[in-house]
């Protein structure tokens, strides 16, 4: 029974280890933010679905609220139907690198 306890910690651990190695690079997300700037690069865009609401900017914002957003679509604990559906398609990876390109930009430069 020790082992067995003794093999599940160290697995967590691994687990978390490799989470705490992801690191965003900001050069390989260009390919994975197709989906992202057809909203959040528009100025004063609105979207429809599931209402009407105004699409933040996210040029600018930090790496890490970028990060627990997208993670918060992933899991379930934001609620957006649309963002969920992106959000679920990304690797933890994704995600970094994303977060890592968009917190480099400005709001100015990440409208174009």
């Amino acid at each position: 029974m020790k082992k067995i306890y003794a093999v599940l910690v160290l697995a967590g651990i691994a687990n978390v280890a490799a989470a705490a190695d992801i690191v965003g690079n900001a050069k390989a997300a260009p390919a994975k933010i197709e989906m992202c700037i057809g909203c959040h690069g528009i100025p004063g865009y609105k979207a429809t679905f599931p209402e009407v609401f105004q699409v933040p900017m996210i040029g600018g914002q930090s790496a890490k609220y970028i990060e627990n957003a997208l993670q918060g679509y992933k899991k379930g604990e934001r609620k957006h139907p649309s963002m969920k559906g992106i959000a679920v398609s990304l690797s933890d990876q994704d995600i970094a690198d994303i977060a890592a390109f968009y917190s480099q930009q400005t709001a100015k430069t990440a409208q174009k």
